[in-house]
């Protein structure tokens, strides 16, 4: 399937991402989803070029008793998880990011070019980098899954059921403070905020319970975005419906009295949160331009937890398909390194690994530049160019360390030059590492053919092993990811962080994986680092368990949970008019 051709621009590039997508006849999803073996009994329609895979459907993919209901889970009898599975992720990019979701889309077209049965899966968009700096997360040019517009704007309402949910679950808890709080609730204590799935900086802290004794008990509160909700990481790593409760149930919501947890299984409200999920929790199934099947499922931020689309997603699109090409969010300092200690530990083990690079990004790097004039890094420099691929030589090193064989990908953007181009392409190769220019933008699939020959030649040849043992002390692990993913020199704990330590372990969750959590613009904990900064020291300010996603978070700095809008935000370029067309999407 290829799209009529939209009008283009000199370099023959589409001139928006939507006009493609409005050029583009959609094959029919049930032939979508019959080349990864599914019937039409196994897809729930829900709209155009849009289903949800049966619970039943997921079962049989991958084992086990997803939504069964008698207590089975999926992951005491795992299926048979043949295909390869391709994790795409990335230098340290600028705030605009390189093209990971292109780069994954357009990978997928070129092996399916080759071939190769390929299944794609990429993250949910949130409505807010929608509307704020980033715009749409849907791919781009003639390397972007459909429907687009209904991808970044509600598609099936996932996100909004995890809204729900989320407040669910904060409404039930100062429904317990003010109903008596026969659970002793420590109001000074509550960590569970409220979510909200639109960047709004004036709810980051806010108090509630206002207005006298019939609204409640006053208390500090604050608002997260949904996508940095832990019930977006609990959905992104449950393996089936029970697991889906188990995990619910044993969030920290708050801290009683005593100083013990206290959670959804103590307010007996795990089962409803539950059943709000209970459709989010089935994937997505669309299809790419080119007609290649694709998932777009979950989407936890990568800075503040794991960073990549569903558990679930990956493990039926590695069991129907030859090739699953799958991202993690950012870099490979944070992406990669949470699917390698983190997810792949629940079942999804990544055969070979795609680092990102761009012309733009590793300028950034060269010219030691923070924050990021975009204007300044339009004006050609390969010298800089030159001097920015430490960066990307440093994340093609980190996911190696986990033993995956590991090549980069050049993502063009029609205004590089071809001095700048090939700067970075020996640049790269001088350092030892396979590398192709992917084309994918313009040219979908054909112009990910190289890459996709270089992703066939090298899967495969690794042996994967996580960093880590998940039964070393915290702190150990910590450190562990501090210095051989980072290139820290060490780790500073502050603001109470080593009594944190103490807390978490005390309570019983030791043995967790740890998410730390820092700014995705340098491998160190301060945005203005560039390149690969040595001899400077880590700072964990807080300690947190996310129990319920079953991991630590450590934070390195003030991360943003509650983003805010930028002076020109997307959201001021996007309408719709009387026949109901949006514009402005990209």
């Amino acid at each position: 399937m290829a799209p009529t051709d939209p009008a283009s621009d000199a370099t023959g590039a589409p001139e928006s991402d939507l006009a493609v997508a409005r050029a583009t006849d959609p094959r029919p999803i049930e032939d979508v989803a019959a080349d990864l073996g599914l019937s039409a009994d196994d897809v729930e329609r829900r709209g155009d070029g849009v289903a949800k895979l049966t619970h039943a459907a997921v079962r049989e993919a991958v084992g086990g008793a997803a939504g069964a209901g008698d207590g089975a889970s999926a992951a005491d009898a795992p299926g048979e998880l043949d295909g390869t599975t391709v994790l795409v992720t990335g230098m340290s990019p600028t705030p605009k990011g390189e093209g990971k979701t292109v780069t994954t889309v357009g990978l997928g077209q070129g092996l399916a070019e080759l071939g190769e049965r390929t299944a794609v899966a990429v993250r949910e968009p949130s409505l807010g980098p929608v509307f704020g700096i980033k715009g749409g997360a849907a791919g781009g040019g003639y390397s972007q899954v459909l429907p687009m517009e209904a991808i970044n704007l509600h598609f099936t309402g996932d996100i909004h059921a995890l809204t729900s949910a989320h407040n669910l679950l904060a409404a039930a808890l100062d429904n317990r403070l003010h109903q008596g709080n026969d659970a002793e609730i420590d109001a000074r204590r509550v960590h569970w905020p409220r979510a909200l799935d639109v960047n709004d900086r004036a709810l980051r802290e806010t108090v509630v319970g206002l207005g006298g004794t019939a609204s409640g008990v006053p208390r500090e509160d604050e608002f997260v975005i949904t996508a940095a909700s832990e019930l977006m990481a609990v959905l992104g790593l449950a393996s089936d419906l029970e697991d889906l409760k188990a995990r619910i149930g044993r969030i920290v919501l708050a801290v009683d009295a005593d100083g013990e947890p206290v959670t959804p299984d103590d307010l007996g409200v795990t089962g409803a949160a539950a059943a709000l999920l209970r459709d989010a929790f089935r994937p997505n199934l669309v299809q790419t331009v080119e007609g290649v099947p694709a998932f777009v499922h979950g989407g936890p931020f990568a800075n503040i937890a794991h960073g990549t689309n569903t558990l679930v997603a990956d493990r039926v699109g590695a069991a129907l398909a030859d090739y699953l090409v799958t991202e993690a969010g950012f870099g490979a300092d944070l992406g990669a390194e949470k699917f390698g200690n983190i997810v792949a530990r629940e079942g999804i083990v990544p055969d070979v690994a795609v680092v990102v690079a761009t012309v733009r990004g590793a300028k950034r790097h060269g010219l030691e530049m923070w924050p990021t004039d975009f204007d300044a890094l339009a004006e050609p420099d390969p010298g800089a160019v030159r001097a920015g691929v430490d960066n990307v030589a440093k994340h093609v090193s980190i996911a190696e360390s986990f033993g995956i064989p590991t090549v980069a990908a050049i993502n063009v953007f029609g205004d590089d030059t071809e001095a700048e181009l090939a700067a970075l392409e020996e640049a790269i190769a001088d350092r030892g590492i396979p590398v192709a220019r992917s084309t994918a933008y313009r040219d979908g699939g054909a112009g990910a053919t190289d890459l996709a020959e270089l992703v066939r030649e090298r899967a495969g040849t690794g042996s994967f092993s996580p960093l880590y043992d998940v039964d070393a002390p915290i702190r150990e692990k910590i450190e562990t990811v501090a210095r051989e993913v980072y290139g820290a020199a060490g780790v500073e704990y502050v603001d109470g962080a080593a009594d944190d330590v103490e807390r978490v372990e005390g309570w019983g969750y030791g043995d967790l994986p740890v998410c730390l959590s820092k700014t995705p613009y340098s491998l160190s904990g301060d945005a203005a680092r560039t390149g690969v900064p040595e001899g400077w020291t880590l700072t964990i300010r807080e300690v947190t368990p996310s129990a319920g996603a079953g991991f630590v978070v450590a934070k390195t700095a003030d991360v943003m949970t509650m983003p805010g809008l930028p002076a020109e935000p997307a959201a001021e370029d996007i309408d719709v008019d009387a026949d109901g067309d949006v514009t402005g999407l990209f």
